[in-house]
């Protein structure tokens, strides 16, 4: 029988990896610039961001953009893979953008899910999942930590001067954050401005010499002194217990713990030692630590990673329900959808925003397109007339003698020349010189410019596998059972399931409810070892190709491990000598890796989605009879999951897919056209190619009869069942 394709091994050659290019941002700068040093300085908590350029490396992102975020409102920010989108969450996020406040909490958790804004540090082998996530909020540990250090001090009866000496600590650790947050602003502002924060910044720093100096006294304070100092002492202690009662600190383990299970923790994990956890769990964990947190904007870039739709549906739930600022990456257009008020969408070096959600900005965009394609179609029909119109006045006129003929084609030359374009505004009134384009112009109307869409993605698959020399069921289960011998329980129970040739098959469930064990031995050779009952039976030529969810980090450890590898050479290692390199070219062109991208490109500085399109390249190289796709689309932009999803309708051979992207499967398998009517990329949308979508629960797999929908269903179940334990 064919082996199924897998990720290739890794190679054992450790080699260096290049340094990671440096984000340098810009942005117009005044007098007016709300970034004081002063919070007293700041009033509002929005951000108006002008001429912003970013750049990473010698590649810019971003160019004279204009970035306007109300404070309150969530944003869905979109773009292709590649533009730029994790680059400015972390600009924002590390607040290397000049004209962000000092005092704005902004936290922002990367697709590493390494939260900026909380300590990292473990303290010991015993914290449970349940104490990492409360020791997230700095602000209250700070506020504990300095409540029992005054209060140890107060009550002293051996020092007199020990609530002086703690003030005093108190105070220089103060000034040394002061005293960073100067260097920052020193470092990044010019001008007159730049010259004042230097001058502030050398401030602080004799100011910080002087408490060390008080700190490093050895003789005793005077009565006086120590007096004032304790009075002091009891103020400060006075205003922690008060913050630490208006951030609700007594209510910490519950809010941590009901965040733990609304992100699917069972009661087992969440006291139990976080070393203890695995990569996906602690994936989850990190998320709960920057939503435990308090901040005026919140930066998730792919939080949906590792979460099931009972975790996303919750999650999705929690972002509607924040009054603070939200903006998100994510892959999931339905989780976009829904969290989203305004997009901002990054296109040509620039930002643009729009108010409504992705599929709205979608319909807007077509519209617009339309409406501004028929305008100018029509202005160009006037246009011919009117030279037409020009030519016969001027003939007239020399035939003639006529002058009027000539001040007529003069004039509508002058039409011609400077009053055509938009006739009516953006927003749809009459067009206003004075109002609607300001500044100089060499002419009274603006182009009617039609908005271009981003080039095509290019991703095209094989259309069939080679034909079978005699038909029959490609895989079957027959009341088949696996339990590992680490459990007591099976994971898999009673299975019965036949794949045919074509099928579309999407199963569904939670995490941990045995999808990935079933896929397992649907591909020969990868089963796990463990007790098994019932039958698995295979046609003996068909091809089986596996979309493992660990095969981009597979990819990911080969590039570390062997730094001149590329997505070609991988490929021809794959294909084992049966492509030649134009071939491999032709193919990873078709899945969009071109030129230098395939050939020099070092594959470790590959993006997610880069390593996505190569690891398809190495399972259709021969087109499989059966695709196997275990979470796919986890590292791909929304115009590249509905550019996969048009191809896999169209693909001949049979597809089984195990996503929780809920848009991805109702595609591929429930046969909904995601682009609407008519054709896109020159395929025609085939919606009689719909499969059966199954949920595979408690070991046991049931056809979904009302498809995502019911799935949806079940799942809010589980949702509104978490909240209730948390309340609890």
């Amino acid at each position: 029988m064919p082996r199924a394709k897998t990720s290739p091994e890794p190679k054992p050659k450790p080699k260096s990896l290049a340094q990671e290019p440096q984000l340098v941002a810009t942005s117009q700068q005044s007098r007016f610039h709300a970034d004081a040093t002063n919070p007293a300085e700041v009033a509002s908590r929005d951000l108006d961001i002008r001429t912003l350029t970013i750049a990473l490396g010698k590649r810019e992102i971003l160019s004279d953009a204009e970035l306007k975020l109300q404070y309150g409102t969530h944003y869905a920010v979109v773009g292709r893979n590649g533009v730029g989108k994790s680059t400015l969450l972390k600009a924002i996020g590390e607040k290397y953008i000049p004209g962000i406040p000092i005092n704005l909490r902004v936290l922002l958790l990367g697709q590493t899910l390494t939260p900026k804004g909380g300590d990292e540090v473990i303290s010991d082998n015993t914290e449970t999942v349940l104490q990492h996530v409360v020791r997230s909020d700095t602000h209250r540990e700070r506020a504990l930590r300095d409540t029992k250090l005054l209060t140890v001090a107060l009550e002293s009866s051996s020092d007199s001067s020990a609530a002086a000496k703690a003030v005093r600590k108190l105070k220089h650790e103060s000034r040394v954050c002061e005293l960073e947050e100067a260097k920052k602003l020193a470092a990044y502002r010019s001008g007159a401005r730049g010259l004042k924060a230097r001058k502030e910044l050398r401030l602080l720093e004799e100011e910080l010499d002087a408490f060390l100096k008080m700190l490093d006294l050895d003789e005793e304070l005077d009565e006086l002194t120590v007096a004032a100092e304790t009075e002091v002492a009891v103020q400060m202690l006075h205003d922690l217990e008060a913050s630490l009662e208006a951030m609700s600190a007594s209510t910490a383990d519950s809010r941590a713990r009901t965040l733990l299970l609304g992100l699917g923790f069972p009661l087992s994990k969440i006291d139990s030692p976080l070393s203890s956890l695995s990569g996906g769990w602690k994936t989850r964990c990190s998320l709960a630590r920057i939503l435990y947190q308090p901040s005026d904007y919140l930066l998730l870039d792919e939080p949906t990673n590792f979460l099931d739709l009972a975790a996303m549906l919750w999650l999705q739930g929690y972002l509607q329900a924040l009054s603070s600022t939200v903006l998100v990456v994510t892959h999931d257009r339905s989780l976009a959808d829904a969290v989203a008020d305004e997009i901002l969408v990054i296109r040509d070096n620039k930002l643009e925003h729009f108010n409504g959600n992705l599929t709205s900005y979608d319909k807007a965009r077509r519209a617009n397109q339309l409406r501004l394609g028929r305008m100018k179609d029509a202005q160009e029909r006037q246009k011919a007339h009117m030279k037409e119109t020009i030519v016969g006045n001027i003939r007239a006129a020399k035939s003639s003698g006529d002058d009027k003929k000539l001040k007529q084609a003069a004039s509508r030359q002058k039409k011609l020349d400077e009053r055509m374009g938009l006739e009516v505004s953006a927003k749809g009134t009459r067009f206003k010189l004075n109002r609607d384009l300001p500044g100089y112009h060499k002419k009274a109307r603006d182009e009617i410019e039609v908005p271009v869409d981003d080039a095509p993605v290019k991703i095209s698959l094989p259309e069939s596998p080679p034909p079978l020399r005699f038909p029959g069921v490609l895989v079957a289960f027959e009341n088949f059972s696996f339990r590992y011998n680490s459990m007591k329980s099976p994971v898999l129970a009673g299975i019965n399931l036949a794949i045919h040739p074509g099928a579309r098959i999407g199963i569904l469930g939670l995490n941990g409810a045995g999808k990935s064990t079933l896929l397992s031995h649907i591909v020969e050779g990868r089963e796990p070892s463990g007790t098994r009952t019932g039958a698995i039976t295979r046609h003996p030529k068909a091809a089986v190709a596996y979309f493992s969810q660990s095969i981009v980090e597979d990819l990911q450890s080969l590039g570390d491990l062997d730094r001149s590898a590329t997505a070609l050479s991988v490929l021809l290692q794959a294909t084992e000598g049966l492509f030649t390199e134009q071939e491999a070219r032709g193919l990873l062109g078709s899945l969009g890796l071109q030129g230098r991208t395939a050939a020099e490109i070092p594959l470790a500085l590959l993006s997610g989605g880069q390593k996505v399109r190569l690891a398809l390249a190495t399972l259709v190289c021969s087109p499989p009879h059966l695709l196997v796709l275990d979470e796919v689309t986890t590292h791909l932009d929304s115009d590249t999951i509905v550019a996969l999803a048009r191809e896999l309708n169209a693909y001949e051979g049979a597809v089984l897919l195990v996503t929780h992207d809920r848009f991805f499967i109702r595609a591929v398998v429930q046969g909904e056209n995601p682009v609407g009517e008519g054709e896109d990329g020159g395929r025609v949308w085939d919606e009689n190619r719909r499969g059966e979508v199954f949920l595979l629960e408690k070991g046991r797999l049931e056809v979904l009869t009302g498809g995502v929908e019911a799935y949806e269903a079940r799942a809010m179940k589980v949702v509104r069942r978490m909240r209730v334990l948390g309340q609890n």
